[in-house]
Formats: structure tokens, C-alpha cells, sequence
């Protein structure tokens, strides 16, 4: 397997990578844009596009924001709503597999922020269904999470006629290089499909099945053409306007507004993904069963791109990480009522060949890794030099009593503002 000279990315990246003549994958030579473009030329850009959209009223909702209790959702909120004096809507999708963090951080989101919040939950026998389903055709258990906070966004812009999204960071810009910040690409329904979804979207899925019905997928069905020109719905990518930078976003998230953060299974990021019980479990452990990497590798890559982290000490992590066994699997199993052997079967039909193979004893095993390639040849020669420390955050939990031992379905909607902790409180301005 060819690997990135400068990162960890090999390949086989599911959204495809290419290398240059120095062994540089495109998505390390996209992100040097980063240091590069004037950025506040770039957010000048951004204010035209919100200037557009903006009523100056508290009655007529500017934009949607897609939002969850993670990733990047409080600082979109913050850019857009704090920085930017826009008035959105947040709308969410519930996955199913929440955190008692996620669920806390997604109600004071919405208490900070003083925002208008509409969730989209689907019947979870039905979200059973398609999540067997998706485990049969793609080796996925995240489909239906995928399809369901790409699409409810655009099917609340086209009830609510609220043109524009706002998203946060575009993946196959930021991690392979897709497409240049400069092309300042707009989320589109073949983008989803192909990528996002795996190039099945729910109509597909009714296709030659017997477990899946249209009554199950109308959640997931994306808008009509017609319906999209309409209204003039248009997605844009903050990340595009923005110099994106996760780790420094959350930091700030953090000191301002008291982000709780929380260990990972298989990754040393404690900011991203803290909403999901099973996404740094056994989401990540198939998409290292199917790739032959894992989210440690996306994180450590995004590190050494970002100058806090040398390649070395990036496969390092990954040797400490990438084979670890989920805890989770046994109570997503119970969840979904299936057993270990016809889980595994699915995933072991879709490994990719390129990377796993089956040895004498037929048991799988990797053909390559990111760990055979430290002293590659050409690593010197393109070598990034770490500028500063890569140390994440550990929060001390608002409800340090509360144990996460199982994924909840629903929680509160928001907090009092009397209890809001006093990191918030010294920011008073930007509550609301």
C-alpha cells in the first residue's frame, strides 16, 4: 500500500487521494492553502454571502445550522451567529446512539446560544431495520446517521423556505483535497450520495430488499430538484471562508462556553465526536475492519498537517490505538438483536482486498500499515516541523455522577440559565 509521505493516509482512502512526484497526497497540498490565503479577504467573501440572506429581524430565521452535542456545532454557532449577527435556525438529527456529554452539550448549544432548535427522531424499530440493512449492503451502522443529518437540514429549508445552510468543514476538501478551498464547493445531493452515503440513498435501499419499505425511508428522501430551485436552497462550507483548525475551535468552545469533552476508545481527541456512544467504537473498529485504518489516523494526519505533531509521533498513536477492541460492540449487538458472527460476516464482505488478506489459518490479517512506513524514503525531504504541542483537554463533567454505559435516545432540549457553570457565566454578552 502507497502511503502519504508527510501524513498518515494511505491509498485506499474511501474518498480517494492521489499523490504528487514527492509522494505527497493531495490532501496534505490542498491544506497548505491554509497558511497561504488571505483569510480575511476570504471572510469578506463570507459577510456578501450572509449579507444576501440576513432580514436584520428577530422574526424571519436567516439561515439553518445544522448542529449535534459535538464536532464542530458551538463554534458554527458562534461564527455564524455571535460573529457574523445572523439569526438561525438549528435543526438536529437524532442518531440514536447519544451520550449522556452529547445530550448536555446539544441542550446548553441551544441555552447559550438563544436559538430555535427542531429535531428530527425517527421510530427506532425503524432505524433497527435500516440499520440492518445498511450492515448487510455496506458494512455500515451508520448510514441512517449520515443520511439523516444531511438530509433533514435540507428538508427543513424546503417546508420552511430558509435558503441557506450553513455547514462547517467540507471532509474531502479537508482531508483528501477533493477541492480546493478556492473552489468554494456547495453541498450537493450527488456529493451526498456518492460520498457521504456510500452512493446508496434511500430510495435505494427499498430496491430488492425485504426488511426495508418505503414507509421507513421517507425521512431520508432528499427534496425533488424542483423543490430545491424553489426556495434557492444553497449549502455553504464555512471552512471554505474560514482557516479551519478543530482542535484550536474547540479549545476556544471550551474556555468560553464550557464544551465537555470526554476520552475516546480508539483516538486521542477528546473534542470530536463525543455525542455518539458507538462512533469511536465500533463505527470506527469496522471502518478499520473495511480500510485498514482507522479515525486515529484522520486525526493524527490532521495534527502533523497543522504543525503539532510530527509523523513519527503520529504513528505512534496509531500503533497505540488503531487495534484496540471496542467495549461497545456487545450493547449495540443487544440493541440491534444480532450476534457476533452474523455482524462479522457482514463487514468481513466488504474489507477491502487492496489492504486484507486471509493467512494459512484463514483468519484476517493486514497486508500493510501506516507502522511499516516511518523511514520511508522522501520523508525528510517534505517533512512539516512541529510548532507547537498537540495536547488535548480533558473537561471535568457538569454531572461528574453520570456514568456512560449505554447510548440514550432522548434527553432535555435545553438548561435553565441559572444553572449555566461559571466558565459560561463570565461571558454574559454572548449568552443570548
Amino acid at each position: 500500500m502507497k502511503y502519504c509521505k508527510r501524513c498518515l493516509y494511505p491509498a485506499n482512502h474511501p474518498l480517494n487521494i492521489t499523490f504528487d512526484g514527492y509522494g505527497v497526497c493531495s490532501g496534505c497540498r490542498v491544506h497548505e492553502e491554509k497558511d497561504v490565503l488571505d483569510w480575511d479577504e476570504r471572510k469578506e467573501k463570507l459577510e456578501k454571502i450572509f449579507s444576501e440572506f440576513r432580514s436584520g429581524t428577530q422574526k424571519t430565521y436567516d439561515c439553518i445550522i445544522p448542529v449535534s452535542g459535538a464536532r464542530d456545532s458551538y463554534f458554527i454557532v458562534y461564527m455564524v451567529k455571535n460573529i457574523f449577527k445572523m439569526h438561525p435556525l438549528l435543526v438536529t438529527y437524532n442518531k440514536h446512539y447519544n451520550t449522556k456529554i452529547g445530550i448536555r452539550n446539544l441542550a446548553y448549544l441551544q441555552t447559550i446560544f438563544g436559538c430555535d432548535l427542531i429535531s428530527c427522531t425517527v421510530s427506532p424499530e425503524r432505524v433497527k431495520r435500516i440499520t440492518r440493512e445498511s450492515l448487510r449492503r455496506k458494512g455500515s451502522i451508520y448510514w441512517h446517521c449520515l443520511a439523516g443529518s444531511t438530509v433533514f437540514p435540507v428538508q427543513t429549508a424546503v417546508k420552511l423556505k430558509i435558503p441557506l445552510i450553513v455547514w462547517g468543514a467540507h471532509q474531502g476538501c479537508d482531508q483528501t483535497g477533493m477541492f480546493s478551498h478556492l473552489d468554494e464547493v456547495e453541498m450537493t445531493r450527488k456529493y451526498r450520495k456518492e460520498h457521504d452515503l456510500m452512493g446508496m440513498e434511500a430510495e435505494d435501499f427499498i430496491r430488492d430488499s425485504d426488511v426495508v419499505a418505503i414507509e421507513d425511508m421517507k425521512q431520508y428522501i432528499y427534496p425533488h430538484n424542483k423543490e430545491l430551485e424553489s426556495v434557492g436552497v444553497r449549502g455553504i462550507y464555512l471552512s471554505n471562508y474560514i482557516r479551519w483548525d478543530s482542535k484550536a475551535q474547540h479549545e476556544l468552545m471550551i474556555e468560553k462556553y464550557g464544551y465537555e469533552t470526554m476520552l475516546q476508545q480508539r483516538t486521542f481527541d477528546t473534542y470530536n465526536d463525543v455525542d455518539c456512544f458507538h462512533y469511536s467504537g465500533i463505527h470506527d473498529y469496522i471502518k478499520f475492519l473495511k480500510w485498514g485504518y482507522g479515525k486515529v489516523t484522520d486525526h493524527a494526519s490532521r495534527e502533523v498537517r497543522l504543525k503539532r505533531m510530527t509523523r513519527e509521533e503520529g504513528i505512534s498513536m496509531v500503533r497505540k490505538f488503531q487495534n484496540i477492541y471496542p467495549k461497545d460492540l456487545s450493547i449495540f449487538l443487544e440493541w440491534l438483536g444480532m450476534s457476533e458472527n452474523e455482524f462479522f460476516g457482514y463487514i468481513d464482505k466488504h474489507r477491502d482486498p487492496r489492504i486484507w488478506q486471509k493467512n494459512d489459518c484463514a483468519d484476517w490479517e493486514l497486508k500493510d500499515s501506516i507502522v511499516n512506513h516511518a523511514g520511508d524514503e522522501g520523508v525528510d525531504d517534505v517533512r512539516l516541523q512541529r510548532k507547537e504541542g498537540c495536547e488535548f483537554l480533558l473537561v471535568p463533567s457538569k454531572e461528574p455522577n453520570e456514568v456512560e454505559d449505554n447510548h440514550v435516545l432522548i434527553g432535555r432540549a435545553c438548561v435553565d440559565n441559572g444553572h449555566l457553570p461559571e466558565v459560561i457565566k463570565r461571558y454574559p454578552d454572548e449568552i443570548l
